[in-house]
């Protein structure tokens, strides 16, 4: 069995990157990335998209595989694993990779966020996704968690109609307003 967890901490206008597409001082916090760090460590595989891993070293030397249009198929280079997803399915992926199953994180960023919420066959997409809002951070012009907020749309209604329904929300850094809530798939 695999399980699919999405990452991210967001804005209050549900961006996750500034307009050039750098994680903004805006949206760092202590106790979001200890959660963070923690929900990664239990993870077998980390997913993400090739500018997230340029932009973020592997210092936890985490098992990655990187969604890449320049990857060969399925690869293993020096770094990471390297797929490209319009050449091989991710059930072929999880198969070799994964063949016992085993828990994936995602870590971002949007390309990785809207591949599992729509594109990923069913049965592999998000099963939970941890999504922290720093509710006083503002970037009305970054990148979007998903590429239906940079068109005015609401990423609650987004993750929804992905199938995930919002559990209880809960305060981890109340000085900083940063609030978690974890959205869990559904079945439709």
């Amino acid at each position: 069995m695999i399980s699919i967890h999405g990452y991210a901490i967001v804005c209050r206008h549900g961006r996750i990157a500034d307009a050039t597409g750098a994680f903004p001082p805006a949206l760092m916090n202590e106790a979001d990335w200890a959660y963070f760090q923690a929900e990664l460590d239990r993870a077998d595989l980390c997913v993400l998209g090739s500018a997230s891993h340029r932009a973020t070293p592997n210092r936890a030397n985490r098992r990655r595989l990187v969604m890449s249009r320049g990857a060969a198929g399925l690869e293993q280079r020096e770094d990471a694993w390297w797929w490209a997803p319009q050449e091989v399915a991710f059930d072929e992926v999880c198969a070799r990779l994964l063949p016992a199953g085993g828990r994936i994180g995602v870590p971002g960023g949007q390309v990785a966020f809207d591949y599992f919420l729509h594109e990923s066959p069913p049965g592999l997409r998000f099963s939970e996704f941890h999504l922290s809002r720093a509710t006083r951070a503002a970037i009305p012009d970054g990148r979007g968690l998903l590429r239906g907020v940079e068109a005015g749309r609401d990423t609650d209604a987004l993750l929804r109609e992905g199938g995930l329904r919002p559990g209880a929300t809960r305060v981890i850094d109340a000085d900083a307003g940063v609030d978690l809530t974890v959205y869990v798939a559904h079945p439709r």
